[in-house]
């Protein structure tokens, strides 16, 4: 099972979370590009400390929405919206290559992850900005969506991932950050779901039902408070399991 995490989100003076002590515990690592979060220098630092680690690269993509942190929709034409996946992941394999190392596979973050996952000409214009970097660069997609669907209708390596500080829906979307149990804390109880999802599929979704979720990369969000004792929870949950952690590609 690979173990990712959103990092590299600070922007300037602004520290968001912390990139050193996640980048000890993750096998993958999705660093921001510049436009919901992140700038030159912390692109630099992050893909350095990663090489140095042996943790894989992947372009943290999003809208251009850096006062929102990319989690706001954004009314954008399928073409712009090609053209600006495609010019992030080459800003970050810019730092990754000069750290030794290159983008191995693209995320989408906040607003445009949950929109391609739903709308089919988002998620299409998401994967042409990827196939257009390279054909064989890897898309990291939730479970059963339109962005896997696109990706794999395009010929582009799709792998699916679970979250495991996050809550579902019964659908098995990703419950709104705007409502109340979206981000989960506990950390025993973070740890026991991702071992479950890694293990067996299964999540109880946020009414008390179960979803299967057959994932190929688990994340927990470099952001949310407590991240770090989250990981490692979910670290050592996973390897006293004898879930070897190894990145998905």
């Amino acid at each position: 099972m690979d173990l990712n995490s959103d990092l590299g989100e600070g922007f300037g003076a602004w520290k968001m979370g912390d990139d050193d002590a996640m980048l000890d515990i993750v096998t993958s690592a999705n660093i921001a590009c510049g436009f919901h979060a992140g700038e030159a220098r912390v692109m630099r630092r992050v893909c350095d400390r990663a090489a140095e680690r042996g943790v894989t690269i992947g372009a943290h993509v999003g809208y251009r929405d850096l006062a929102g942190f990319g989690r706001r929709a954004l009314d954008i034409a399928p073409e712009d919206l090609a053209d600006e996946v495609l010019y992030q992941i080459g800003a970050l394999d810019g730092f990754a290559r000069a750290a030794g190392s290159h983008v191995r596979y693209v995320k989408a973050h906040g607003a445009l992850y949950n929109t391609a996952a739903v709308d089919q000409e988002q998620a299409a214009a998401l994967v042409e900005g990827v196939r257009r970097h390279h054909e064989q660069l890897a898309l990291l997609c939730p479970p059963d969506s339109e962005m896997l669907h696109a990706a794999m209708a395009a010929g582009v390596p799709a792998y699916a991932e679970a979250f495991a500080d996050r809550a579902y829906t019964p659908e098995g979307r990703l419950v709104s950050r705007k409502k109340p149990g979206a981000v989960l804390h506990d950390a025993s109880e973070v740890a026991t779901r991702a071992l479950t999802m890694a293990t067996t599929g299964d999540v109880s979704d946020a009414e008390g039902g179960r979803l299967t979720l057959r994932a190929d990369s688990l994340c927990v969000h470099g952001d949310t408070p407590g991240a770090v004792e989250l990981a490692e929870r979910i670290r050592a949950a996973l390897t006293e399991a004898g879930v070897p952690l190894r990145s998905f590609v």
